[in-house]
């Protein structure tokens, strides 16, 4: 008796649903990187006994990386291939994670860092292999899952992190063993379920493009981070700020001389690109001042403030933040389907009125842990929303040869968003403390910093409302192609860019 064979559709399926898991996998342990080491900067910094402004350098070192190294290498994987860059990538990730977990000194620490940081192109370039392999009709919920890992995976590492350092006897390398073990798991799962690349460019790479963006980013970055240590009015905080505008003008001009530019100035520039960027600066913003303030807030000691819940590491990972990185896994498949059947501009929109209703409710009512919990998970689910719009925007906007750079630059977007939200919820908590504290307190901050982060996190949702009213109007409704390949028809929102177009 024989068995017939599987039916074309059928096999298809599989293979896209096996390539959606290896992606989305991936793109968790990316974003697992970036949070890590929050909760336990304080036993790094006992362990390595060195001092407050020295440690941050745990999490500013792969931010910079991140920078310099993702529109490298998206521009390298559309030039020479997406699955042997993300093969690459994941690699230099497991390196990095083992040297962190190694780690005897705070330069080899950093150093580790560094390399987990040049992984955050993994994403951009996911979403590129996605846009190859996957079916039109659906690629905005392969998208939506992917992109909805990354708030999942933020989350998911507070947590990892909260149990494996909860003992007395805590070892903060315990975390980064486990980063190891999830960067070897995605790195197998990239290496043997995803295919291999079909579309390449070829050509040269822009290494004076890619320099000189670099240095822009570092000098942009690098302030926004230090600041509150350094102070926003000295000189170094400002010449480096001088000096970002400076690049920028040198990068543009680098750029528009170049006859294989790093980025087509002319994509940079599009409209529906530039929304979207600014809207993953803001989402991003959003994603971080929520995390911190509720991570801030629920730790503090209510006999001495007033406020807070006096809860530990573990408990705030688990009880306050977690149920918002479920909802934004959960709902990354009702934003890929918004998107497909209702266009990216209107999940843009729904994520920015949930984000303002979620922080504007924080804001008023942050003295009730059902409060608190409620507001996160509608936040959640905006951030879940966010990121499944701004990829369909990026994808049906550019052509496919720029897929890797496009997404990379809104890689950083996000990135630029969490630092500046990182820098703005620590510098207002810090200049907002209580008074007359009892004698060997440390200071610690006013109910009033917390209100304050809320609101403004309000605030930056309620502008990416306004991006996508009025910054995106005029976009298309969803088009889905049945037929030809998976790469040529994405969800459409405008009109890619051409040789004519600015």
């Amino acid at each position: 008796m024989s068995t017939a064979a599987p039916a074309p559709a059928e096999a298809k399926n599989r293979n896209e649903t096996v390539i959606v898991f290896a992606l989305s996998l991936a793109a968790m342990v990316v974003s697992m990187m970036q949070t890590l080491p929050v909760p336990i900067l304080g036993l790094i910094r006992t362990d390595l006994g060195t001092s407050t402004a020295n440690v941050s350098w745990v999490t500013t070192a792969t931010l910079l990386s991140a920078a310099v190294f993702t529109p490298l290498l998206g521009r390298f994987g559309d030039q020479h291939g997406k699955k042997p860059t993300l093969v690459a990538v994941l690699g230099v990730m497991v390196v990095g994670s083992v040297i962190a977990a190694v780690a005897t000194s705070l330069p080899l620490l950093i150093l580790g860092r560094v390399l987990q940081g040049a992984a955050t192109a993994i994403f951009p370039l996911a979403l590129s292999v996605l846009r190859e392999e996957v079916r039109p009709q659906k690629l905005p919920g392969a998208m939506a899952l992917v992109s909805g890992t990354l708030a999942f995976g933020s989350g998911l590492a507070l947590v990892a992190t909260g149990l494996l350092t909860s003992g007395s006897d805590a070892d903060y390398r315990n975390a980064f063993w486990m980063a190891t073990g999830f960067a070897t798991l995605a790195l197998l799962a990239v290496a043997f379920l995803v295919p291999a690349t079909r579309h390449k460019t070829g050509g040269r790479t822009d290494f004076l493009g890619a320099l000189t963006l670099g240095i822009t980013l570092l000098l942009l970055l690098l302030p926004i981070s230090q600041g509150h240590e350094w102070g926003w009015t000295s000189g170094r905080t400002l010449g480096s700020f001088a000096g970002a505008a400076v690049m920028t003008a040198v990068w543009v001009f680098t750029e528009l001389k170049v006859r294989e530019p790093l980025v087509d100035m002319r994509m940079f520039v599009h409209r529906p690109v530039l929304m979207a960027n600014l809207a993953g600066i803001l989402v991003g913003f959003g994603m971080f001042a929520n995390f911190l303030g509720v991570s801030y807030l629920v730790q503090m000691p209510e006999k001495l403030t007033g406020y807070g819940f006096d809860a530990s590491i573990l408990r705030a990972s688990v009880q306050f933040l977690l149920p918002g990185a479920i909802v934004s896994l959960l709902a990354s498949p009702i934003g890929g389907q918004l998107v497909r059947h209702r266009g990216p501009r209107v999940a843009l929109g729904l994520a920015a009125g949930l984000g303002a209703v979620g922080f504007g409710w924080l804001a008023l009512d942050h003295g009730h842990s059902f409060s608190v919990i409620g507001a996160g998970l509608i936040v959640g689910a905006a951030v879940s929303f966010g990121y499944a719009a701004m990829p369909a925007v990026i994808m049906a906007s550019v052509p496919h040869h720029q897929s890797g750079i496009a997404n990379g630059i809104n890689s950083i977007s996000r990135s630029t968003g969490s630092a500046i939200g990182s820098a703005i919820v620590t510098t207002i908590l810090a200049s907002k403390t209580i008074e007359h504290l009892p004698a060997g307190v440390p200071a610690l901050p006013a109910e009033s910093g917390f209100t304050l982060t809320f609101w403004i996190g309000a605030v930056a949702f309620a502008l990416v409302a306004v991006i996508s009213w009025i910054g995106l109007r005029g976009a298309h409704g969803p088009r889905t192609v049945e037929s030809g390949t998976p790469a040529e028809a994405p969800a459409k929102v405008a009109e890619p860019v051409s040789a004519d177009t600015v």
